[in-house]
């Protein structure tokens, strides 16, 4: 049973917060703050109910070193800000004195965890000297739960542990999803190829009710069946995975859809001239970049009838119009289905989140996630090590 901080006595007590305030930046100033924000909401009640924050956050990849474009130290104004209080702010060697003057309601933002190179290699001495700057150790950030650093997996083994708001949300969206869905459940895998994917579908397949397969992940699918494609990325070598997966569906009463019709074009640009085929004619010439309009209706039909609807992948290459159609078709036929209340929807992934907001419709899904690879492998099945530290028994 994982604890949330939420249900926890915090007046008076230093909470070490995992956070994931990694975001885009530009000449030193934070241009999306949308991270921030989240977090923030979670983190105004424990601290009107007289707790301490100490902050801990990554931001890039400065590879165990320290380097100024990278420091946190910029983000403190966005902080304080969406904190409705000041924040202080301490390099790693000034934390420790930092946070014992903490009083209550206060803040304290510490440097980039991946300045020193013992967060990514999960040191347990550099896991020790941030044990000693708090109480109890929250992660709020499922996005870094797939990484074994010292901040999201061995500090949690060394402080009485619990999850922060937002960890609570994912987890409980995802095992509604995933784990005890209401049926019929379906999910929506798309993207350019099988084999970044083979865990996921053996997964998925075995746990839902429908498995729809968009993008070059489609084309395979049908390559494997013998459908010509002509210039289309596909995976040619992926035929057995392809086979594997349908064998898995089948034992487990899990129908596959696969695009009855496509869009073809003989270029990959905006406004290329495009025209729509039987998924088994793509000419020589030309590829497919996009499931057509009767794929969309037989897609429908599938969503109509489900309770719960899981994506993650584009039916086509939406970056680029008209070869959006499908996704965005989809897109707002989940949302709406949700907004009547007949479905729970939840999505995740970078390329989805990017073609939900391009669709318009992320705000009307029921939740969705901005974890990436996080996501990716709690939809493989895989134990998140961030998740099992929070399942350990109660420190001391």
């Amino acid at each position: 049973m994982i604890r949330a901080i939420t249900d926890m006595e915090v007046a008076g007590k230093r909470l070490v917060v995992r956070a994931d305030l990694n975001m885009p930046m530009a000449d030193g100033r934070v241009t999306d703050a949308t991270r921030i924000a989240r977090f923030a909401q979670g983190m105004r009640p424990l601290l009107d109910k007289g707790a301490a924050l100490v902050v801990l956050s990554h931001f890039g990849r400065p590879k165990g070193r320290a380097v100024a474009g990278a420091s946190l130290r910029h983000i403190r104004d966005d902080l304080s800000c969406a904190l409705h209080r000041p924040v202080r702010f301490a390099e790693h060697g000034a934390a420790l004195d930092e946070a014992a003057h903490l009083g209550a309601g206060e803040v304290l933002l510490v440097e980039n965890l991946r300045f020193d190179p013992g967060e990514e290699s999960n040191d347990p001495g550099f896991a020790r000297h941030l044990a000693t700057l708090g109480d109890i150790y929250v992660n709020d950030a499922f996005s870094c739960a797939h990484r074994a650093h010292a901040s999201t997996e061995a500090l949690a083994r060394l402080l009485p542990a619990a999850a922060g708001p937002l960890m609570m949300e994912e987890l409980s969206a995802l095992q509604e999803a995933l784990e005890t869905p209401a049926r019929p459940s379906v999910a929506i895998v798309g993207g350019a190829k099988v084999s970044t994917k083979i865990a996921v579908l053996k997964n998925l397949v075995q746990k839902l009710d429908h498995v729809i397969v968009g993008g070059g992940m489609a084309n395979t699918f049908l390559f494997a069946q013998g459908v010509p494609m002509g210039k289309s990325l596909h995976e040619a070598d992926q035929t057995g995975t392809v086979a594997e997966i349908m064998a898995l569906a089948a034992r487990a009463g899990c129908t596959i859809h696969l695009p009855a019709d496509v869009v073809v074009a003989r270029a990959f640009r905006a406004g290329a001239e495009a025209q729509t085929v039987p998924a088994n004619e793509c000419p020589e010439d030309a590829m497919i970049l996009d499931a057509g309009p009767e794929a969309v209706v037989d897609f429908t039909r599938v969503l109509e009838c489900a309770r719960t609807i899981l994506w993650n992948g584009p039916l086509g290459a939406f970056e680029i119009a008209p070869f959006d159609a499908a996704t965005t078709a989809l897109a707002q036929v989940a949302a709406e289905l949700t907004r009547g209340g007949t479905v729970v929807s939840v999505a995740g992934g970078g390329d989805t989140v990017a073609a939900l907001n391009a669709a318009g419709v992320a705000d009307r899904f029921t939740y969705v996630s901005s974890a990436g690879g996080a996501f990716l492998e709690w939809l493989e099945g895989r134990t998140l090590p961030g998740v099992a530290a929070l399942l350990q028994d109660e420190k001391v």
